[in-house]
């Protein structure tokens, strides 16, 4: 048996479209009586959360004072994964193509995300991709948990995930986030980071992945390529 580890925001799930209607929202509450805002166009939008520009910053960009843009970057950072704006996120064109081929492959498919259980199980039942995950093979954060950064509590996840699963003969990552590079490097797991997601090149070459792709698709064929043969 050979494992594939997938985060599900960024290698399946796109998550652009929450981000850009968070941020819209987001600037209209922060919005003074009668001030001028620029409102960026979604591709410079999601460029510049790409390459990890700060929250404040974006509100500057966008004419928000200092004390708002201040302010606009908590409410950002409370409001972005409220379940009103989930509804916004889509499948990644692709990525079930990807799943149906490994699992007629035989590959094992697992998923760790920072998502909580309630709102991973919702849009896995959502978008019909129940049928990859098994229960046992989901690792999210609890509903009622307060999570430490990502840095921590990815790692965490998939040293559980290795604990609580069989041993395989070969296993993978694919991911999108420094967190997930971290998750991969701390257990020794070779790892193709995916430009699909919130991170963009400059970001994911740097956290030394074993290799970039650009979706889940071809993050495949680079494993398929370098995995033995089942």
């Amino acid at each position: 048996m050979q494992r594939i580890f997938t985060d599900f925001d960024g290698p399946i799930m796109d998550v652009s479209e929450r981000y850009y209607q968070v941020y819209q929202d987001c600037l209209s509450q922060v919005q003074d009586v009668g001030q001028p805002l620029t409102v960026l166009p979604k591709a410079d939008f999601w460029r510049l959360k790409r390459a990890q520009i700060p929250e404040r910053q974006i509100g500057q960009f966008s004419g928000l004072y200092d004390d708002q843009a201040r302010y606009f970057a908590r409410l950002r950072r409370d409001t972005v994964h409220n379940a009103q704006y989930l509804v916004y996120d889509q499948v990644l064109p692709g990525a079930i193509a990807a799943l149906e081929h490994l699992q007629a492959l035989g590959y094992e498919l697992v998923v760790i995300t920072m998502r909580r259980t309630a709102t991973l199980n919702q849009a896995l039942t959502e978008h019909n991709l129940e049928r990859f995950f098994a229960p046992d093979h989901r690792y999210s954060i609890p509903d009622d948990y307060l999570k430490e950064s990502d840095m921590v509590e990815k790692p965490r996840l998939m040293g559980q995930a290795l604990t609580d699963l069989h041993p395989t003969q070969s296993t993978w990552m694919v991911g999108d986030t420094e967190a997930d590079m971290a998750a991969a490097h701390a257990h020794d797991i070779p790892i193709v980071a995916v430009l699909s997601g919130i991170r963009d090149r400059d970001r994911l070459t740097a956290c030394n992945p074993t290799w970039v792709a650009n979706d889940l698709f071809e993050a495949v064929k680079v494993i398929l390529d370098k995995m033995p043969a089942i």
